[in-house]
């Protein structure tokens, strides 16, 4: 379906994040979680769903200012490890940088800024993976990344909060140093938690996402955070918000088209993340005090 839709558009391959390019180049670093391959390679998996994309359509994530990527889920290897390879090996090629299984990753902003990014998956009981995250937030620490960035993909599918081992998981994650958790795999949006004055962005939500022509939830958001950083690398949480998107430009069918919603829109967005607030602190106010982000949809301090 995809393909489909990639002929009927002037600007090719350019054309997914069209609408939101120019939030992505105004920004330092733009993370993703590429849900999928970059490969020729057959098949390996027997899943519903078995990802892939030539590896010319890199192009979508390069025109659009996308620097860096999250490479764990449960589709990254649906082409095997070949697929997995040639994957990494594209990305590469076009300077985006990934973490997952094969190790962290970090980037340089224009400003000098050193960012490392973690990404963790949580199938197959891998909620023990707890035991290396300290190390690993260590060994970017050492390496010289003013911030980490952890990505989990976690819960279940079609869930609007998160469950009993995510939120654990996520406070222990900003415990053992992370300055930031963003999560996804339920494909729906969920809290946005704010833990020891840090943020846990339980899941995003879908984004460009060609697995279904009308998904019944299109709500989605990007997640901004913005960052102070000191000469002497004392890092703090400047400011953060959402802006509110549908994962389309079109109101009845999925063009894969992720875009800004209208004022109103936007308001009825917000509307529903309040409402996911309130049965996320009812969820989870006997684990401790919880305090769950406003939502701001524009910067609220300055430099």
């Amino acid at each position: 379906i995809f393909d489909k839709q990639l002929a009927k558009e002037e600007l090719g391959l350019d054309f997914p994040l069209s609408n939101v390019r120019s939030i992505f180049e105004a920004d330092d670093l733009t993370l993703v979680n590429f849900e999928g391959t970059l490969t020729n390679t057959k098949s390996a998996t027997k899943n519903t769903y078995s990802f892939a994309a030539p590896p010319e359509y890199v192009q979508v994530l390069t025109s659009a200012g996308v620097e860096a990527v999250s490479l764990e889920n449960n589709h990254v290897m649906d082409h095997g490890d070949a697929g997995y390879r040639d994957t990494c090996q594209t990305l590469s090629d076009a300077g985006i940088v990934y973490s997952g299984h094969l190790g962290a990753s970090a980037y340089t902003t224009d400003t000098g800024v050193k960012i490392g990014m973690l990404a963790y998956q949580t199938f197959n009981g891998n909620y023990k993976n707890i035991a290396s995250i300290e190390s690993d937030i260590q060994s970017l620490r050492d390496a010289g990344c003013s911030i980490v960035i952890v990505s989990y993909h976690w819960g279940e599918e079609k869930d609007y909060i998160p469950n009993e081992r995510q939120v654990p998981l996520g406070r222990a994650t900003i415990d053992a140093g992370a300055d930031l958790v963003i999560g996804h795999h339920s494909h729906r949006m969920n809290p946005i938690e704010i833990y020891k004055g840090k943020y846990i962005c339980y899941s995003l939500g879908n984004f460009s996402f060609a697995g279904n022509s009308k998904p019944d939830d299109m709500d989605t958001f990007i997640y901004q955070q913005r960052f102070r950083v000191y000469p002497d690398g004392t890092v703090e949480n400047a400011d953060m918000r959402i802006i509110p998107c549908s994962i389309s430009s079109q109101e009845k069918v999925n063009d894969f088209k992720p875009t800004p919603k209208d004022t109103d829109a936007a308001q009825a967005l917000l509307s529903r993340m309040e409402e996911l607030n309130a049965k996320f602190e009812k969820a989870f106010s006997k684990t401790g005090v919880i305090a769950v982000s406003p939502y701001q949809t524009q910067w609220t301090t300055g430099y």
